[in-house]
């Protein structure tokens, strides 16, 4: 499957998404300089921290970046409707076009979504079925950053010995005490509003509901008998392989189930 670039023009989903990459960049840049390189030349932490920290402040980009690029289903003019499933499709009365079942239009994008979940102005892209998994992944790794930078701001002051080689000439160390509360702010809020979201999120897989159809309750028309966890994870990241679920670089294939299959088992 080729990579398909999706790029959505919305000034306020770029101010959102600019706002995310400040708070990234931030930690990224000044947590290391802080905490991480001065504890670790003076034997207070190993190169296994530092490591581990870019890792995951890597993954976090890349999932965003990626999430915001990429297709998130959206149906082409003249879609290919197959025989045996056009039972399960319907005609959308904002664009007029056929649709598969549990698609929907989103209004600030212009177009239909297969499995729309939600228009997020934070990654200023539709979260549907083909980015679904990118953005699990971006709420995933955010949150884990953001415990990490919580953490090492904690360390710095109650649990690392102080440090005996400062360069008070440095930017950093003179105003480390303002850099420091300004990163334990944002990790406060950041894992505060993504946790949220993160949980909303995993419970709508678990139960294979949008957040669209929880809103508009169109879920109870349907009849459809519980999947098991597994299932309903491995459609969302197209591939029953676990360790993937949690790899950014790769590109999603989608297991081959049939729409109506896909809503009705």
């Amino acid at each position: 499957m080729g990579l398909q670039i999706h790029f959505v023009v919305d000034p306020q989903g770029w101010c959102c998404m600019g706002m995310i990459i400040f708070v990234w960049l931030y930690n990224t840049l000044f947590i290391p300089q802080i905490i991480l390189f001065p504890h670790y030349e003076e034997g207070h932490t190993s190169a296994a921290a530092i490591l581990c920290y870019y890792l995951v402040s890597l993954f976090c980009i890349v999932s965003l970046l990626r999430a915001s690029i990429a297709d998130p289903g959206k149906l082409p003019e003249r879609p290919k409707i197959p025989l045996t499933e056009r039972e399960f499709w319907e005609l959308c009365n904002k664009c007029n076009m056929m649709r598969p079942k549990r698609s929907h239009h989103c209004s600030r994008c212009g177009h239909c979504v297969r499995r729309m979940d939600h228009h997020c102005p934070w990654i200023n892209n539709c979260v549907g079925e083909d980015n679904h998994w990118l953005f699990l992944q971006l709420c995933f790794y955010t949150q884990l950053l953001s415990s990490y930078t919580l953490i090492l701001d904690f360390c710095h002051y109650y649990y690392f010995l102080p440090l005996k080689k400062v360069n008070w000439d440095l930017f950093v160390f003179r105003h480390e005490l303002a850099l420091l509360r300004i990163s334990t702010f944002m990790g406060i809020i950041m894992l505060g509003g993504i946790s949220g979201l993160f949980y909303t999120q995993l419970m709508g897989i678990f139960t294979d509901t949008t957040s669209i159809e929880k809103m508009s309750n169109c879920c109870e028309e349907i009849s459809r008998p519980p999947k098991p966890w597994q299932q309903t994870f491995s459609e969302v990241f197209g591939t029953r392989w676990k360790i993937l679920w949690f790899i950014p670089f790769r590109q999603r294939q989608p297991l081959r189930i049939p729409y109506h299959f896909a809503n009705h088992v």
